[in-house]
């Protein structure tokens, strides 16, 4: 089918037909780039959206997290989908809009060109038409004109008044309009044969070319209508596999989220080691002395002022100094103030240089964490020294390619920052060693368990002899459970450890099952003799019992004991539950020995099933 042949009459309205199709693409192409700035539009709100809920520098702390890690990994994706709306929009610009902008000129042009070659052909058979119009009309006259002449001669000839004169005058009349006549028809005749074989040639020939140009010009523009529609859809569908894997993404974020794990982490973060306190003792002031009571008052009020991380406040312990001139000598009064001295020096942050303001856990997690940051920093360090070292070197060697005394300073003063640096982990290992002593729960569980369930031991008064049971230098495990919280107050400790061998006998090791405690701050029965002279001397004992078994246990793995306190056991083993696991991680079990009756000890809880008694 052709429209030269077709749609031969109708060139007005192929040519509104034409220009409505070109009109038509040019809205496709306005369409799509209202799209691309609203694709652009939204890519940048992603973006904006991803920044301002990125978290802040104080939240970094919080990403441990399963939930605030996939918070983090969502907003990735959702970067990534912004990035990949980006994509579409400028695959749109540049291949699809630059395309149907060139098409669009390209078919105007062209079909100006073609409308311009019909007019043209137009204009030609019009004129043709107008020629032949122009002699026929003339033929047309010159033949009445040659008739009215021969009829005048005729008449002329026939009337016998006239002269022969005019009668020949008559007839040369009619000659010259008959002669005319016939060249008037020849005209036409010649003018109505061009102008049907140019009609001819215009509507089977020039014409039809004409308007077959124009049906390919608007079927290039439908053919390529088509091709940019389905290049816009190519264009969404090739970034629909990153989408969907964005998507994917996402929907493995939420799912890594794991509630247990954060809770867990959660006590990992806060959990500062330390016990619930005990239950408060019953006083009977009758079976008392007033000396007695005033110490057992003033151990309560000790343990009262304990701080919510288990330190007692150097304020508190100042003001208890100054009363009860407790620590009388000078050489502690020197000690007890460089302790408050060290507590005091904070760090930038308002957290103490060793962290001993946080419970032992929290503070060995803080160490160890600032231990690995400085050793990251001496290793980067270290590779910049090593790289000044060798620039050096190789300036010394060849000296047109730079000054080594350029390079002095820098090496003198990364020298002077690794050294820095080396001397804080030096120290802070130190620091790590010291809270890494403080709890006795690591080496023997024995000493846990007595301070996690007896606290202060039973205590009961006797009249011995003071050279006996003498309150010099009471226990010391009891104070490192409560004033050994921080470095300063370990140096306490440690000084006062010095005093505490002369206990006769007592032992706080697991195998004796037997602990220390006291209700005096340490130091409180040294010295003086009018210290000794304020009451009986009191002594602490623990009375041993037979524990009942309040379950079995099997062994699922074998353990050789390798702390003070603990037994042997070995794969599949049956065992007795003596004490439940109280939150150190041991569990007492007993097991019936042919040789020496009843064993017992603790293994680690992980090591061993347990089935209690009802």
């Amino acid at each position: 089918m052709s429209w030269g042949i077709e749609l031969w009459d109708q060139n007005e309205n192929l040519a509104i037909h034409t220009n409505r199709g070109i009109d038509a693409l040019d809205k496709f192409a306005n369409f799509l780039r209202d799209r691309v700035a609203i694709e652009t539009e939204y890519a940048g709100k992603l973006r904006r959206l991803v920044k301002n809920y990125q978290p802040k520098k104080k939240e970094e702390e919080d990403n441990e997290f399963t939930s605030v890690q996939a918070f983090r990994n969502l907003l990735k994706e959702v970067g990534d989908l912004a990035g990949q709306r980006e994509v579409v929009s400028e695959s749109l610009q540049l291949q699809i809009i630059a395309g149907v902008t060139l098409l669009s000129k390209t078919l105007r042009e062209d079909r100006k060109k073609c409308l311009s070659d019909g007019a043209t052909l137009q204009q030609n058979l019009t004129t043709q038409l107008s020629s032949l119009d122009r002699a026929k009309r003339n033929y047309e006259k010159a033949y009445r004109d040659s008739e009215k002449a021969v009829d005048s001669y005729k008449r002329a000839d026939m009337d016998l008044n006239l002269s022969r004169a005019e009668v020949e005058r008559y007839k040369n009349v009619m000659t010259a309009k008959i002669q005319q006549s016939d060249d008037a028809k020849n005209e036409y005749a010649n003018q109505l044969q061009k102008t049907n074989n140019l009609q001819q040639q215009h509507f089977s020939i020039l014409l039809p070319a004409v308007l077959s140009r124009l049906q390919e010009l608007d079927e290039k523009r439908t053919r390529g209508f088509r091709e940019f529609i389905v290049g816009a859809a190519d264009v969404e569908s090739s970034v629909a596999p990153i989408i969907a894997r964005c998507m994917e993404g996402i929907v493995k974020a939420g799912e890594s989220i794991n509630e247990k794990e954060d809770t867990f982490k959660v006590i990992e973060r806060y959990q500062s080691g330390f016990t619930p306190p005990r239950d408060i003792p019953f006083e009977d002031l009758s079976k008392c002395d007033p000396d007695s009571v005033q110490d057992s008052h003033y151990s309560n009020s000790t343990s009262n002022h304990l701080t919510i991380r288990g330190t007692m406040s150097a304020n508190k312990l100042k003001k208890r100094v100054g009363i009860f001139n407790i620590f009388g000598s000078n050489k502690q009064r020197q000690i007890i103030e460089a302790c408050i001295t060290m507590k005091n020096s904070l760090t930038a942050d308002g957290q103490k240089e060793d962290f001993s303001d946080l419970p032992p856990n929290q503070r060995r997690k803080k160490l160890q964490a600032k231990i690995a940051e400085l050793t990251q920093n001496i290793a980067q360090e270290t590779k910049a020294r090593d790289g000044l070292m060798k620039m050096k070197i190789v300036y010394e060697a060849n000296s047109s390619l730079g000054n080594p005394m350029t390079v002095e300073g820098q090496l003198n003063e990364s020298e002077h920052k690794l050294e820095k640096l080396k001397v804080d982990l030096k120290k802070y290992q130190g620091f790590l060693e010291k809270a890494s002593q403080v709890p006795t729960a690591t080496s023997s569980p024995q000493a846990t368990r007595n301070q996690l369930q007896n606290g202060h031991r039973t205590s009961r008064h006797s009249n011995g002899s003071a050279d006996d049971h003498h309150d010099d230098g009471d226990d010391q495990p009891d104070d490192a459970g409560s004033l050994s919280r921080s470095d300063s107050e370990d140096n306490v400790a440690q000084i006062q450890n010095g005093h505490n061998n002369n206990n006769n006998g007592s032992s706080a090791s697991p195998e004796s099952g037997l602990g220390t405690s006291h209700t005096s701050l340490p130091g409180s029965g040294q010295g003086s003799a009018n210290e000794n002279a304020i009451g009986e001397d009191t002594y602490y004992e623990t009375e041993v019992e037979t524990l009942n078994p309040v379950g079995k246990c099997r062994a699922l793995y074998p353990f050789e004991a390798s702390s003070e306190g603990s037994i042997p056991m070995s794969e599949g083993e049956e065992l007795q539950v003596i004490e439940i696991d109280q939150g150190d991680g041991w569990t007492r079990v007993r097991r019936e020995n042919n040789s020496n009756g009843w064993d017992e000890g603790f293994v680690p809880t992980s090591y061993i099933e347990c089935t209690l008694y009802a």
